[in-house]
């Protein structure tokens, strides 16, 4: 009889791995702009305070702790660093199965060729690898056609195989950055999220700005303008990341399409009728 332990599954390593790097990136982030940026950006803003009152000429250059001191730009480089994260696991992946189109998982000497009713001998190879090697898309694909092949016998279905194989594993490795694809929708909202804030905060203080003082009007503008500003260039920088990612993870698919023809299709002859 199945405990109640047998019947929990267990959290999958990827899960684990993105909730670390999130937290990982908001305790990181967070001290810099705790120790860094915004007491620098602080210490600036109160100098140039100090000099409109005493009537010296402000210093009118835009600052780099100034534009980024805002919480709507700490959220931005927070999600910004949690995609990278997870990108970097990801190409780290891709990199590894990669490496498989250097092993030779079907051992055949010089001419020989796999007949139907050999096919699932040359599954050992495959087989022999780690669980998670056999879950890469080259030995996936190996299997299959070897099996299709011992099954059916016709070349064209081995080739068929294969391509489904490639094509449910093109739309995995698609579906798996959906959630970078969110964080990329996600940092321009924010960004205005901080330009609304901005502009909200400046039309309460319009009363001010007819009294002469204009001082928390043009604040409130410089958040708004620069939360928007930062949350562009950090989108900008991570769809170029996720584009070059998704390029990758093509050339895995195009490169096993190659592999299994080079090492294997062109090995595999039909039994002669009878």
């Amino acid at each position: 009889m199945a405990t109640d332990r047998d019947n929990i599954k267990t959290i999958p390593a990827e899960f684990i791995y993105q909730i670390s790097a999130l937290i990982i990136s908001i305790v990181v982030v967070h001290i810099i702009y705790l120790s860094i940026i915004r007491p620098n950006a602080d210490a600036i803003l109160e100098e140039r305070a100090q000099a409109m009152e005493s009537g010296s000429v402000v210093d009118t250059d835009r600052s780099l702790f100034v534009v980024l001191r805002d919480y709507e730009q700490e959220s931005c480089f927070i999600l910004f660093f949690w995609a990278f994260a997870m990108m970097g696991l990801k190409a780290r992946d891709i990199s590894r199965q990669r490496s498989f189109q250097d092993k030779e998982l079907i051992t055949l000497g010089q001419g020989m060729s796999i007949l139907p009713e050999d096919a699932r001998l040359y599954c050992r190879g495959v087989e022999s690898l780690s669980v998670e090697e056999q879950k890469f898309v080259i030995p996936k694909a190996l299997l299959a056609a070897l099996n299709r092949f011992a099954s059916t016998g016709n070349i064209q279905d081995v080739s068929e195989a294969i391509q489904g194989v490639c094509n449910t594993e093109s739309e995995r490795l698609d579906s798996e950055l959906s959630m970078i694809r969110y964080i990329a929708w996600a940092i321009p909202s924010i960004g205005f999220i901080g330009t609304v804030r901005g502009i909200g905060d400046a039309l309460g203080q319009a009363y001010k700005a007819v009294e002469g003082d204009i001082a928390g009007v043009t604040a409130s503008l410089g958040v708004a303008f620069n939360s928007t500003f930062i949350a562009l260039v950090i989108s900008i920088l991570l769809m170029f990341l996720m584009h070059q990612l998704q390029l990758y993870q093509e050339r895995l698919i195009l490169e096993t399409n190659d592999y299994c023809d080079q090492n294997l299709l062109r090995h595999l002859r039909m039994k002669k009728a009878e």
